[in-house]
This record gives C-alpha cells, sequence and structure tokens, in this order.
C-alpha cells in the first residue's frame, strides 16, 4: 500500500491555473464566484505553496471570514497542494460610512461585541511557547540590519537561552541567504508549518515558501496578515526569546507589526554617518510612540581595518550612533566593525558568530547580546496614558 506521504511527495506540483479554477467554486457572500467579485489579489504558487489575499471594504468583514476559510479549504484540496496562506485584509472605502454598529448593544459592564474583544485579545495576545519578542529594526535599508539579527540571534543562544529568529521583511528577505537555507518548511497538520532548524536557531521566512526572484507585490494590510499568520500558525515550540528582523522604514507595516505583536523590546541597527542617524531617530520615535522600550542602539561598520597594515579608517563617519544614543536617552550596545569576514561569512551562509565563535567578531556579537538580555531584564511595556487639557 502506498502511504498518503508517499503520494504526496511523487505528486507534480499544483499549477497557478489548478488554484485559481478551485477558486471559481467557492462563492463570494453575493453568490458569485470568488474570482469575479473583485476582491482576490495576485495568486502566488511556489512549490505547492500558495499565497493570496482577499481585500474587501471594513464594513462586511465578518461576512468575508467564512469565505477565507473555504477558499482555503477549496485549493488545500487542489492535487499537490502543499499549504495554502490566504489573508483577509480590510479598507475602508474614500467617503464611506463606517462599519455599522452591532444590532444590539452590549451587556452592561462589557466593552465592545465579543468579535471585537477577540480581535483585541489576539492583537496583543503573546506567541504561545515565547517568552519573548524583540524586534532588529533600522530607519532605512542598507544599514545591516539582517546580518544584525542573525548574529545577536546567535550572540543570545551562546548565553544559553533557546532562541527563534523571525524574518519578518516580507519585501525582501534576508535569512534564505544569510543561513543558507533551501529546503521547504513541512507542514504539521495541513495547516501549520515547522520550522526550519540551523546553527541551534529556530527560523522562519516568507523566503522560504517563495522563489528568490519572486517579487512579493503586497499592500501594507496583505503584509500584517501574512506575518501574523507567520507568527501564530508556526509550531515554534518552546523559545525564551524570538528575535524578529524587521522590514526596514517606519511606514504602515512596520507601525502596525509594533503594535500588534507583543514586542518585549526593540534594537535599532544604525551606520555613523547623519543621513543613517537621521531614519534611526523615526525608528525610535515610532517604537517610542507605541510603548515598546527601546534596548539600545548598534553601530554597524562602525569603522575599517585594514586586513593588510592594520590601518582604521572611518569610511561612515564614527561614533554617531552612541552619540544619538546619549541624546536620546536609550541604551549603546556596541560597535561591529565593516570587515571582510563578516561580509563573506554573510554572503555564504555562514553567519560569523557560529561560524568563528572564537573569533574578535562573534565576541563583538556576544557583548552585544549580553547587553541586549541584560536591558531585556529589566525592560517593561508602560501603558500609554491618557492626558486630560483643561
Amino acid at each position: 500500500m502506498v502511504s498518503a506521504t508517499l503520494v504526496r511527495t511523487i505528486m507534480m506540483p499544483a499549477t497557478k491555473e489548478q488554484v485559481i479554477d478551485s477558486l471559481t467554486r467557492v462563492p463570494a457572500p453575493d453568490g458569485r464566484p470568488l474570482t469575479a467579485a473583485g476582491v482576490l489579489s495576485e495568486v502566488v504558487v511556489s512549490d505547492g505553496k500558495v499565497f493570496f489575499s482577499l481585500t474587501v471594504d471594513a464594513a462586511t468583514v465578518q461576512t468575508w471570514e467564512p469565505v477565507r476559510k473555504r477558499a482555503e479549504e477549496a485549493v488545500r484540496a487542489v492535487p499537490g497542494v502543499v499549504s495554502a496562506l490566504v489573508a483577509l485584509t480590510a479598507e475602508r472605502k474614500a467617503g464611506g460610512a463606517p462599519a455599522a454598529p452591532p444590532a444590539s448593544a452590549p451587556a452592561s459592564g462589557q466593552r465592545g461585541t465579543p468579535q471585537r474583544q477577540a480581535h483585541r485579545a489576539e492583537a496583543g495576545q503573546a506567541v504561545p511557547g515565547v517568552g519573548a519578542i524583540i524586534a532588529v529594526a533600522s530607519g532605512k535599508g542598507g544599514v545591516g540590519k539582517s546580518t544584525t539579527a542573525v548574529n545577536l540571534a546567535l550572540g543570545l543562544r551562546d548565553l544559553g537561552l533557546k532562541v527563534g529568529i523571525l524574518d519578518a521583511d516580507i519585501y525582501g528577505p534576508s535569512l534564505p541567504k544569510l543561513l543558507a537555507i533551501k529546503e521547504k518548511p513541512q507542514t504539521v497538520g495541513g495547516n501549520r508549518l515547522k520550522p526550519i532548524m540551523r546553527y541551534g536557531l529556530t527560523v522562519m521566512s516568507i523566503g522560504f515558501l517563495i522563489d528568490e526572484e519572486t517579487p512579493m507585490i503586497w499592500r501594507g494590510p496583505m503584509v500584517i496578515s501574512a506575518l501574523t499568520q507567520m507568527l501564530r500558525e508556526v509550531e515554534w515550540g518552546e523559545l525564551d526569546i524570538m528575535v524578529v528582523d524587521m522590514p526596514p522604514g517606519t511606514g504602515d507595516a512596520q507601525l502596525t507589526m509594533a503594535q500588534q505583536v507583543p514586542l518585549k523590546g526593540a534594537v535599532i541597527v544604525s551606520t555613523p554617518q547623519d543621513l543613517a542617524l537621521i531614519d534611526a531617530r523615526r525608528g525610535i520615535a515610532m517604537f517610542k510612540r507605541v510603548n515598546v522600550p527601546v534596548l539600545g542602539i548598534v553601530e554597524n561598520m562602525s569603522y575599517f581595518l585594514c586586513p593588510e597594515c592594520g590601518t582604521r579608517s572611518d569610511i561612515f563617519s564614527h561614533g554617531g550612533a552612541r552619540h544619538e544614543a546619549e541624546r536620546l536617552g536609550v541604551p549603546f550596545l556596541g560597535e561591529v566593525p565593516l570587515h571582510m569576514t563578516i561580509r563573506e561569512t554573510s554572503d555564504a551562509g555562514l553567519p560569523v558568530a557560529a561560524t568563528t565563535p572564537d573569533g574578535p567578531h562573534a565576541k563583538i556579537y556576544r557583548d552585544i547580546a549580553a547587553r541586549v538580555q541584560a536591558e531585556l531584564s529589566g525592560a517593561t511595556r508602560v501603558a500609554p496614558k491618557i492626558v486630560i487639557e483643561s
């Protein structure tokens, strides 16, 4: 007898046409086929993994949730589909009225409908089994945020912690390259993903599920929905800490991620020059606005030591991040040099903190990790205060 697992293994991957055909048999709330309802995003199909979203008006979102579930079930039934991720995103129509209130008023002492209560609870709830979640962020791209996130996670691992890392940069995932991961995650129970283990880290990235050159042409709400599912529909297991490699910048996706994920703190990565520090200030301001403690600033590419003569050159200036940390009253976590070893090991998927643990650069990352752990132990998320002006 051929097992179901073997059948799925030898089965040809599903095509985009097959997936779209399955959606024609899913009715929208008005009875039309889902494919004719004008809500379907680009359908991405890669090695049996299917991703798409339904973008609907906010006033009708409750009627669309059953449709999303039926669409997911229909796609998973397509031969060759390994997993399906269907995001439901809601947008307020321009000039439209706000969503209708519930038909009946809540009971005395009850705040909002059960659906709204559940939404608020989900937005701030912790990921089961994960002790703390921290973000590694930057105000702009190109400052080495992802390299820092990976080596910071490895430094925390060296402190004896069980560490996971989530690549939240949907548009430009870096973990597949930085950790040389080419395999696809397995599914558990048909609707949950099993993360990949590398160097003692539990790892998940959208880059594991799509081809390297596939563009993610997703709008902000779609990104947030996908990230929420990657947090809550992945078998993370028991972790002391999860490091989230955030998207660069301070746009809607970053702000919403900071609001909806129960972050214990944030690490800001910047290079020393003024232009990068301006963007780093915006990142710090964003986290402070949503009451996420800033654990500190890392100055990446802080200086360059010539490997031939040992001469030091401050290519991007030097000390700017330390000065900014002092000015803003946040901890300064350390300086990481611009060095070919870090660049070469990162490009090869052999992070320096894992492959040369006795080297000077690994020590730098471990020292930064120790400072993050120290800050984390005293970090608390303070509820926002309401100030009434007379």
